[in-house]
Parts: C-alpha cells; sequence; structure tokens
C-alpha cells in the first residue's frame, strides 16, 4: 500500500520555488483603519491586489477553541470505536461523517454524536474501498476517493445506493482532501509522474484536468536538506525550519498559495490574484531547541557514518512565519503558524538510542485566520489534544478535528469559537 503524504510531496522536490522577496512599489498603496484599530495597507500590482494588515484584528484577542460534542472512545460499542481517522466531513446539518482507513468504511453521526449507519467496507467491488483517501458531502450523497479502485465512490444517504465515478487508477495514493468548491465540483487527485486533479461535476462528468499551483522559479526544497550517501544507501534528513511551499483548493475552485520565505499568501480568482500579507515578528529559535534538532540528525545519521559531520544549510535562527495551510468551508483561510518551541518529556524514550532525547520539543497549535477579501479577523487557539492531521473542517462558528488523548485513541470532537463578547 503506497500512501504518500501530501506535506511532504516527496516526488516534487526538483521542482523550483522563488519570489521571497517581490517588491511592493508597483501601484498606489492606501491605509485605512477600522474601528477596532486595525491598520491595512491596499496595493495594486499589475493583476495583482495587495492587502496587507500592519497592525491589529478585527476580533482584537485571541479566540479559544472551546471543546463541545466528542465522538469516539477508549471502550464501548464498536461504531464508536476508531481505528484510524483519515478523514472527516461536516454537512449543512452538523452531521459528522468519518473516514476509518484502518476499517475501510465510513461511520456516520448526527450533529449530537449518536451514531447513524456505516458506508462501505474493504474490498474491490461495489461500495467497497482498497484505500479510501478523502471525503465530501453533496446533496444527500457521501463520496469517498479510492485511488486504489480508481473511482470515487458515492454513497446516496439512507438509500443504501451506490453509485462509481471512474477515473484512470494510479499507483501513488497522494494523501491530499477530496476538495469541494461551492458549486459542487469536486477536485480527485490522479498523480502519477506529476500531480495533477480531475475536475468532476456534481454530476460526476469530468470537466477538467488541472494541474496544482508551480513553485516558483529560484527556490527548491531539495536545497533545504543534510544527506549521506554510499553504494548501499541514501538518507536524506530535512533542515529544520526551512522555508516550506503550501496549497490549497479554495472553496471559490482557485488555488490558495504560499511560500514561507515571507507572510504572503496568494488567492487566485477569476480577475487576478489577491495577495494577503501581514506584518509579524519572526519567532526565535531559541538555542536549547536549536541544539535538539542539531544533535538529533547528527546522531541518526552517524549511525550510517561515524565520521559524518553536517553537509547542508545550517538550522536558521529564526522561524518562517507559517507551516500551513487550510482552506475553510465557508472560504475563509486559516493559517498554520510557527510558534515558539517548548520542551516536553519524550515518553517513548530509549536510552540506548542516540536518536532518543529524554526530552523533545513542540510547537504549540495557533491559526491566523482571514476572509477570503483578506480582513485579517485575528488568531485561533486550539486546547491540548487537538490535532492539525487529518485536516480538521473550518466553519464559520464551529471547528471539526481529530482529537488524541495520552494513549494515543483518536476521538472527533466539535469546537466552538468563542469570539468576543462585541462580535
Amino acid at each position: 500500500m503506497n500512501v504518500i503524504g501530501a506535506s511532504s510531496r516527496a516526488w516534487r522536490l526538483s521542482a523550483a520555488l522563488a519570489v521571497a522577496s517581490l517588491p511592493l512599489a508597483c501601484g498606489p498603496a492606501s491605509d485605512s483603519r477600522n474601528p477596532t484599530g486595525t491598520v491595512v495597507e491596499t496595493e495594486t500590482i499589475g493583476d495583482t491586489t495587495v492587502v496587507r494588515t500592519v497592525s491589529g484584528s478585527v476580533w482584537g484577542e485571541d479566540v479559544a477553541l472551546v471543546p463541545e460534542t466528542s465522538i469516539g472512545e477508549v471502550e464501548g460499542p464498536e461504531e464508536y470505536l476508531f481505528g484510524s481517522v483519515r478523514a472527516i466531513a461536516v454537512d449543512d446539518d452538523y452531521s459528522v461523517y468519518v473516514l476509518d482507513g484502518q476499517a475501510r468504511h465510513v461511520r456516520v453521526f448526527d450533529s449530537a454524536g449518536t451514531y447513524v449507519e456505516t458506508l462501505g467496507r474493504g474490498g474491490e467491488g461495489p461500495g467497497e474501498f482498497q484505500v479510501p483517501i478523502g471525503i465530501a458531502v453533496s446533496n444527500g450523497r457521501v463520496l469517498v476517493r479510492d485511488p486504489a479502485n480508481g473511482r470515487v465512490q458515492v454513497f446516496a444517504l439512507g438509500t443504501g445506493e451506490t453509485e462509481e465515478w471512474s477515473y484512470r487508477p494510479s499507483p501513488y495514493y497522494v494523501n491530499v482532501p477530496l476538495y469541494q468548491d461551492d458549486r459542487g465540483r469536486i477536485y480527485v487527485d490522479n498523480t502519477d509522474e506529476e500531480q495533477r486533479f480531475i475536475v468532476m461535476g456534481p454530476d460526476g462528468t469530468h470537466i477538467d484536468t488541472i494541474l496544482p499551483p508551480e513553485v516558483p522559479a529560484g527556490f527548491d526544497e531539495g536545497e533545504y536538506v543534510v544527506s549521506y550517501e554510499d553504494e548501499r544507501v541514501s538518507v536524506a534528513r530535512a533542515v529544520p525550519f526551512s522555508p516550506g511551499w503550501y496549497w490549497e483548493v479554495h472553496s471559490t475552485g482557485h488555488f490558495l498559495s504560499a511560500l514561507s520565505t515571507a507572510y504572503r499568501i496568494d488567492l487566485e480568482q477569476d480577475s487576478g490574484v489577491l495577495r494577503i500579507e501581514r506584518v509579524y515578528e519572526p519567532v526565535g529559535v531559541s538555542d536549547e531547541e536549536w541544539d535538539h534538532h542539531r544533535q538529533s540528525i547528527v546522531a541518526g545519521m552517524r549511525r550510517f557514518d561515524s565520521g559524518w559531520s553536517w553537509n547542508g544549510p545550517g538550522i536558521p535562527d529564526h522561524k518562517p512565519p507559517f507551516r500551513g495551510l487550510n482552506a475553510g468551508a465557508d472560504g475563509r483561510i486559516w493559517v498554520t503558524l510557527r510558534t515558539e518551541g517548548r520542551q516536553v518529556p519524550n515518553e517513548e524514550h530509549d536510552p540506548a538510542d542516540p536518536e532518543s532525547a529524554p526530552f523533545t520539543w513542540v510547537e504549540p497549535i495557533r491559526y491566523d485566520v482571514f476572509e477570503s477579501d483578506g480582513t485579517y479577523l485575528g488568531a485561533v487557539v486550539p486546547p491540548e489534544g487537538f490535532s492539525p492531521s487529518p485536516p480538521p473542517v473550518f466553519g464559520r462558528s464551529y471547528v471539526w478535528a481529530v482529537e488524541r488523548d495520552d494513549l494515543g485513541v483518536e476521538s472527533v470532537r466539535r469546537y466552538r469559537l468563542s469570539l468576543p463578547a462585541s462580535m
């Protein structure tokens, strides 16, 4: 089973990327200040409209995610036990659809978290999955991408009827979502020698085949590695806190993309590009965190060569502004920020393993949230246990995400955005 993580995009490492500092001097700029004290600059550069938040936010303060309904148990009825949650989806009535990759089926729960039904099972026949990856809900139907069977499996809720929307199978099972836009079109990953998406209409008709945004020229993710190679083995490790290239399909059907060398996010539009920027204070890498990452990589490489020395770019002193993008169902843009690391005990520490340290470093999860017109709403801070993987479902008032306890047991939790009283 060859499932490739979307965040690594390892097969695309030879693509290039550039643009770290585009000049912002091609059109008039204007400042605006709203009643909350937010200072925003706007500027036009060719067909690109820049919206730059200089200070402040609409919400005015950090927003917490308050846990509410939880689905999943450590012990109990089988329908509430999850093996490996691969994707979740939510409909307009807040019913929740959980794709369990281990069980190879979808379980349906109502808005209160009560079990309703199970859809699909392992196999190759109608209504069956081999490698289910990605789920969407549309017009009373559940859509599941199954690249191993070369189809989108369709279930009509409450009727037991199934349908298959076929496409050419691919040997690459890239773990990206089954994107859906606000017109009901879905974007089916069909990676082969290059990544591409088949665009299907609400009835499964093939509308188009498109490529994701090209990594801008001049930047190569493959340059941000250290490596060891001999005639028997080749090993590479990414340099911690290196910049990355991120993209998502937005609810408008356009691509959202960003290179994390700067706080700059591009949203394609019919008439050009909306560029979202924000003035921010870079997060530094502490000496202890820097040493931890370097020593871990050196110890790992010296398993292959006791004399190995660092042979790539150094670990930066400051972190990139962000480490991920998500497009909400309502068009909002959620930016996963880089944050100040904190040291925590390594519960899996093995004193006999030179790569295993007694402590590890984690970065608390924090999001910046923007409207699709570039308005900076503010920051959202999830509680402990909240997981950004698989991708949460971001709504206007709620967020649904996987939560893991100390034993690694998974549940699906609904969180409410606790907005300031004045909102």
